[in-house]
């Protein structure tokens, strides 16, 4: 009988944003710049000579590894809490060295897409995903424009992160254009629509996910081991709106920050988030220096949108597979 996963969070994660990749990436990138039919090769060549080597943490490790320590609440005959779902754009060859380093690391990741060149999107619905984290730009963007789920584009890892508590899992978010509909950010006098819930945004369905999540373990909300911060640059008094559009959706946040203009940066630091969603490179850059963080993109027919830039190595098979085939 399938697995009915609709109760279950499920975190879907290219291999570039759970491990650093960034020197394969480098090997990828100078191969291709001499000789783009052979990069593909020593690409191969260079990850079976590796593949027993051992990995660097990626941006979205600490967030994984959290998540997946709750299922340890879940009673033995129920569905998983949080299931996670390693999707990469490398063939199932070079994805050799990704694999042991999920089992030496003893991550229970049952479930996997290695797509040799293709995009991993067409598979999110298939894997029932609610949060596709990614280093590529492209499939972020299509994740977004067809609304399939919440995703983002993280950032490097961070040098210096405090590490958060061992027993929670902590995300922060930024409000306008990532839980809430991206009109709000267009507002600018949002105390005359105070009592006046804002619409969903790319990330509200993930938020009432992860509330059911918190109903699901045995805690209260207020008490429970996954903490929830909404951390805005609005001042006051727009975190009415916040507010009462928390209580139309029947979710519980744990802390709400209107910083009223000043740097989000300090307080993502003291928060210690496992990771930190916002939609501008402003507030993200200096964040990430001291926490895990992602860009959530525009959708392309926003006002807001401008493209973000893009990085071939993040992905680097995809290339050369489409120049191998003609």
């Amino acid at each position: 009988m399938p697995l009915d996963l609709s109760d279950t969070l499920v975190v879907g994660i290219s291999a570039t944003a759970l491990f650093d990749l960034a020197e394969a990436d480098a090997v990828y990138k100078a191969r291709y710049a001499k000789n783009p039919l052979s990069a593909l090769e020593e690409y191969r060549a260079c990850m079976l000579e590796r593949e027993s080597e051992p990995l660097r943490d990626g941006t979205g490790m600490a967030l994984v590894r959290a998540l997946l320590g709750l299922n340890r609440y879940a009673e033995s005959d129920a569905k998983p809490l949080v299931d996670v779902v390693v999707m990469s754009r490398n063939s199932p060859e070079t994805g050799v060295r990704v694999f042991n380093n999920i089992r030496s690391r003893g991550l229970s990741i049952a479930r996997h897409a290695f797509t040799g060149g293709e995009s991993v999107v067409d598979y999110l619905d298939a894997f029932d995903v609610d949060l596709f984290l990614t280093t590529n730009v492209e499939d972020a963007q299509r994740v977004i424009d067809a609304q399939a789920c919440a995703a983002a584009v993280l950032k490097p890892p961070p040098h210096a992160a405090e590490a958060p508590p061992d027993d929670q899992v902590r995300i922060a978010f930024d409000g306008d254009a990532v839980l809430f509909d991206e009109s709000s950010a267009l507002v600018v006098k949002t105390d005359e629509k105070q009592n006046e819930p804002t619409n969903d945004g790319p990330y509200a369905i993930l938020l009432r996910k992860l509330a059911r999540l918190q109903q699901r373990l045995p805690f209260g909300a207020d008490v429970s081991p996954v903490r929830i911060a909404i951390i805005t640059a609005r001042s006051a008094p727009a975190e009415m709106r916040v507010i009462n559009t928390l209580r139309h959706w029947g979710v519980y946040v744990n802390e709400i920050f209107s910083l009223g203009g000043v740097a989000k940066s300090k307080i993502v630091k003291a928060f210690r988030a496992h990771l930190f969603f916002d939609d501008q490179d402003l507030h993200l850059d200096p964040a990430a220096r001291h926490v895990p963080s992602g860009r959530v993109p525009y959708r392309s027919d926003s006002p807001l949108f401008t493209p973000l830039p893009l990085d071939l190595s993040a992905d680097p098979p995809l290339l050369v597979e489409k120049v191998e085939a003609g």
